[in-house]
């Protein structure tokens, strides 16, 4: 048996989109630990991606904006799978059409309708879902490495992952009322991912958080998707309302040696 016992284990990935996603690697990750992967997408474009990836596999549909989408999904669900053994929420969104802007001019319907997608959902499918999830359950989030950095690019969904993550704490002390689930998020740092890609001045952000990891290599997907995998296992049951960090311990080297001389070098 592996450590992880996941084998035959009903997990749902909410935010599947394409196959350079963090979602697609951690239902990979899942495949492999022969548990069940549950994929639910947000657009009829990438369920179509997503069945071509994973043929063998149902895929659902929902709009979490619509919480009449997420009661219908978790129907439809449940008759298929009437236990759930581990939720993952891997949703963020946050229009950056119009190029980066000072945060004191962000807009309260951009503002808001980031924190619905990313945030709010989350909330909504943890209360729905409730009555499906196995009293072990393990849900999982996905944030960012620091949600205090204020990386102006980035803009207001610095906020917004921290409204996230504060949810995390919030909703494990609510469920421990009635249930022994566990709420745990992974905060990853930069990766290059299709959805990364969209945010203005990203490269140059992800080479330079490149060399402040302590190895000097780029964190890998698929090591953020291996740690959503362990928080999902038994193997984790002690971790409950916590962050895991996983970037390659960029946190604690801003002041690395190479990079102060090529600045003051240059400067």
């Amino acid at each position: 048996m592996s450590f992880l016992q996941l084998e035959n284990k009903n997990i749902v990935l909410f935010g599947l989109s394409n196959k350079k996603s963090i979602a697609s690697h951690i239902a990979q990750v899942l495949i492999r630990e022969k548990a069940n992967v549950i994929p639910v997408v947000r657009s009829q474009n990438a369920r179509s991606a997503i069945e071509k990836l994973f043929p063998e596999i149902p895929v659902f549909h929902c709009d979490v904006e619509n919480e009449e989408d997420i009661l219908k999904v978790k129907e439809k669900i449940k008759k298929d799978y009437p236990v759930i053994h581990g939720l993952i929420h891997s949703i963020a969104f946050a229009d950056y059409s119009k190029g980066p802007k000072p945060f004191h001019e962000t807009l309260k319907k951009d503002f808001l309708r980031s924190l619905d997608i990313s945030c709010f959902s989350f909330i909504q499918i943890a209360n729905h879902f409730k009555q499906i999830l196995d009293p072990d359950a393990s849900v999982v989030v996905l944030s960012i490495s620091s949600t205090s950095m204020a990386s102006e690019n980035y803009g207001f969904m610095a906020p917004v992952k921290a409204a996230l993550e504060s949810s995390v704490g919030f909703l494990a002390k609510s469920f421990s009322a009635f249930s022994r689930i566990r709420f745990n998020a992974v905060k990853a740092g930069l990766l290059k991912t299709k959805s990364s890609a969209g945010i203005p001045d990203y490269v140059n952000n992800y080479l330079y958080a490149e060399q402040l990891t302590l190895r000097k290599q780029a964190l890998k997907t698929e090591e953020v998707a291996n740690a959503v995998v362990f928080l999902l296992s038994p193997a984790s049951s002690g971790m409950n309302a916590s962050g895991l960090v996983i970037d390659g311990g960029m946190s604690v080297n801003y002041f690395d040696r190479q990079i102060i001389d090529k600045v003051m070098k240059n400067g």
